[in-house]
């Protein structure tokens, strides 16, 4: 009797967590006060959604009756009103660390997830923390959370005796939804408890289902309401003040305005007039040795914002946008470049994006650049002469992806250059596919692209790949195979380093999906990776991987990994000519990694690498150091320190012309040398209060490669002692940079920020190998660049606006 029972009882619950839940709207002509308290009598003759279920890490498991959450939705003509109450028997115990919007830091939170279509396909996620700090981002299950999305809308946290309360108002204009007079949303509401790190949402999310939004509650009961004019001003202006040695101070205003045009209920226009990245965060720049150039993140928010439909088929790298010249000025003899721009203006940008309740998501960005020079000075006559490096340049690219089943994809994307007069144009196409079965199980994945360059000639190129996974349950296994032409070229709008070459990968991983009386979370992998170049069939790569990384109960992480590279294989890109290879012996790779408990004041990140080659006293070692202290739920300081030691390195560093054989390729030199790294990294955090903060970040960067020994390339991929060439190569490049930031959002949308900036760096062919001096070298008024800056930016709501008229009226 008692197994009969018991068995009835999970077969109950487990229909209940797998049937959508459904929570309906309460009208309210009450004005609601977002005061962290739901004391308006509207509030108490709402339903209640209720009976939350753990997420993670022990999936499916009820919360306790101590810590039940109780979430309460009404809406009016203008908004929709969540009040939720998280019930605990410990408050004292709430985390509540008071961190930048976005970044929620070790504090309890809340969460409510929105679907306007209710399709499955893209959520409108809103977090409040227990300290009042705002998140907001789109939820996509093929791109995951994108955080560069902001909205604006209002909410309140406050901590009680039996626990915490949020109240939100996000107003209509924050979402996307049909005109039907009867709405059907999908929704989902999440809870953290940050102290036990559990994870809880109201509709059960199945892990072993490799979805999440489609596995939200539906929102019922809102009726008449009609999606207003999303219509938004964000006017700023900026003043920037700078100094550096052997230049007078200057100060320079900036003004101008972002708008945000909804043209309907699913599309939305962003455009920038008189754009200013001024206070974007600085580039952590590297002494770059290898054959490909260094690739940055992308920090200017326009580029940012929103552009989940852009990523796909990995063919828009936003940086070339106002990135460095795409040519170099021809100079004559005895000319030298004496001003060469590091950066080309943008004039403006406008971007469409949005999706149909069909699944049909359309994206357009256009950018143009402006015109711009190098000035190019005579060495013996003193006279100067401009030289167009970058002309007036269009960019453009257009996504159509189409979404089906809800779990589906299927994507064109189109990306343009064109530039003004007799320079290089280029386009790139492609298609990309992600197919799931209906159940989520398996996925079929994969895109082909055509580039096509127009240049003094004309190149070609395709690149192709096709992939198969098992997408759910403990074990997975996912292989596939790329192919990449020689001519493949998205680099004017693009970013791609390897080419001319075709490979075969595979993976097989366990994870566990609840977690043990040691393990929170588990998870080994084994990959395995083939490449082999397409001209000539020598192999490129060949690697075998197994890796390890898991949680404790403790919340305490662990990693480690080995890599074995069986063979010898060859270098196609070091040597920086076409057809030359250079050899790399076989190696075995080895890293573990430590982080503890972010929960607790004090806390630390260990990482550690060790490489070893099958050639004689050739290693590579590392480590990182990452302590950091919470003070207070106001006050952080995190540091990080990084070193890196190669021994006997072998990297390229010239090539000279063979004058005794004019059909004799050139000499290709390459260097055996140490090459050492070191980083400090500091960072600061103090937070008045969950509009105010104050933030620091400094960064200490010195890298030096000190070649022992000259050697030339031969055509086998050897290389052999080449002692006649004398010219210093060696490299050394330190540098500086520091950023003190205020930022005030004193209103919804709006916001006060000052920013104190110094940095310097220097590249030399001398190697000082004095630590002090290298960083003392540059902290000096002689090297330092100091930029003080302050913008003010205002959002302004048509609506609002129009409806203070009416009143007034």
């Amino acid at each position: 009797m008692k197994k009969t029972f018991l068995f009835c009882f999970l077969f109950a619950a487990l229909c209940s967590y797998s049937q959508k839940k459904a929570l309906k709207a309460q009208v309210t002509s009450q004005y609601i006060s977002v005061d962290g308290n739901l004391n308006e009598p509207a509030w108490e003759n709402a339903s209640i959604a209720s009976d939350f279920v753990m997420l993670e890490p022990d999936n499916g498991k009820p919360i306790p009756h101590e810590k039940k959450t109780e979430v309460k939705i009404l809406y009016d003509n203008d908004a929709i009103y969540i009040g939720a109450m998280m019930y605990d028997n410990e408050p004292s115990k709430i985390l509540k660390e008071i961190s930048q919007r976005d970044n929620f830091g070790t504090a309890d939170l809340f969460g409510v997830f929105i679907n306007g279509f209710n399709d499955g396909q893209q959520d409108f996620m809103f977090y409040v923390s227990a300290a009042d700090v705002q998140g907001d981002c789109i939820m996509t299950d093929a791109n995951g959370e994108d955080y560069s999305w902001d909205a604006v809308w209002i909410s309140k946290a406050s901590i009680k005796e039996n626990g915490w309360v949020v109240e939100i108002k996000i107003p209509y204009s924050a979402l996307r939804f049909s005109a039907e007079n009867k709405q059907t949303w999908g929704i989902n509401f999440f809870r953290d408890i940050k102290r036990d790190r559990f994870k809880y949402t109201w509709n059960f999310v199945d892990r072993k289902i490799g979805t999440f939004t489609q596995q939200a509650g539906t929102l019922e009961g809102i009726e008449n309401i009609k999606p207003p004019t999303r219509l938004f001003f964000m006017p700023y202006a900026s003043y920037y003040l700078n100094a550096a040695d052997g230049q007078k101070t200057y100060g320079t205003m900036k003004g101008g305005m972002d708008i945000k045009y909804g043209i309907n209920d699913a599309f939305t226009v962003d455009a920038i007039l008189i754009p200013d990245f001024g206070q974007t965060k600085y580039d952590d720049q590297i002494l770059n040795l290898g054959p490909f150039e260094q690739q940055f993140n992308e920090n200017r928010a326009f580029f940012t914002e929103g552009t989940d439909l852009f990523s796909k088929g990995n063919i828009f790298y936003s940086r070339r946008i106002g990135g460095i010249p795409s040519t170099k000025p021809e100079l004559n003899e005895n000319e030298e470049v004496t001003e060469f721009p590091a950066s080309v203006n943008l004039v403006n940008a406008l971007k469409v994006s949005g999706r149909t309740k069909n699944g049909l998501g359309i994206g357009v960005l256009n950018a143009v650049t402006e015109k711009t020079f190098a000035t190019i000075k005579d060495t013996i006559t003193g006279e100067t002469r401009r030289e167009v490096v970058e002309p007036l340049t269009n960019y453009n690219v257009l996504v159509l992806d189409q979404r089906f089943r809800k779990n589906s994809s299927v994507t064109f994307i189109n990306t343009n250059v064109t530039r003004n007069g007799h320079f290089r144009d280029a386009n790139v196409t492609g298609l990309a596919w992600n197919l799931n079965t209906k159940a989520n199980t398996y996925s079929l994945f994969g895109n082909v692209k055509y580039s096509h360059i127009n240049d003094i000639e004309d190149k070609n190129g395709v690149y192709s790949t096709v992939g198969f996974a098992e997408t759910s349950g403990n074990y997975r296994y996912s292989f596939g195979t790329d192919y990449v032409s020689k001519d493949y070229d998205p680099n004017d709008l693009g970013i791609n380093f390897y080419t001319n070459y075709y490979n075969f990968y595979g993976n097989a991983n366990y994870r566990i999906l609840n977690p043990t009386k040691k393990f929170n979370t588990f998870r080994i992998n084994y990959n395995m990776y083939t490449e082999f170049n397409k001209e000539s069939g020598k192999l490129q790569d060949n690697s075998i991987n197994a890796n390890l990384n898991l949680t404790t109960v403790k919340n305490n992480y662990y990693g480690t990994g080995i890599t074995f590279y069986p063979l010898e294989i060859y270098d196609y890109y070091e040597p920086r000519a076409e057809g030359r290879y250079v050899g790399i012996p076989r190696r075995i790779e080895t890293w573990g990694s430590i982080s503890t408990n972010y929960n607790h004041k004090f806390a630390i990140d260990l990482n550690g690498t060790f490489n070893v080659f099958d050639e004689s006293e050739r290693i590579t070692y590392g480590f990182d150091i990452g302590p950091r202290y919470r003070f207070s739920d106001k006050l952080l300081f995190t540091y990080f320190f990084s070193y890196i030691r190669k021994n006997n390195n072998k990297g390229y560093i010239d090539q000279i012309d063979d004058d005794n054989n004019e059909n004799t390729p050139n000499q290709i030199i390459f260097a055996n040398r140490n090459v050492i790294t070191y980083s400090n990294t500091l960072g600061g955090k103090y937070a008045v209060n969950s509009a105010i903060t104050i933030n620091l970040a400094v960064r200490q960067y010195w890298s030096y490669a000190d070649n022992k020994d000259i050697l030339i390339l031969e055509p086998n991929g050897d290389l052999d002692p080449y002692p006649q060439y004398t010219t210093n190569k060696n490299s050394s490049f330190y540098s500086w940079n520091t950023d003190l930031s205020f930022s005030w959002w004193f209103a919804p949308g709006s916001q006060l920020s000052a920013l104190y900036r110094n940095n310097a760096s220097n590249f030399e062919r001398i190697i000082d190998k004095d630590f002090r001096h290298n960083v003392s070298g540059l902290l000096n008024n002689d090297a330092l660049k100091h930029i003080f800056s302050i913008s003010v930016k205002y959002f302004i709501d048509y609506n609002a606006v129009k409806n203070k008229v009416r009143k007034r009226a």
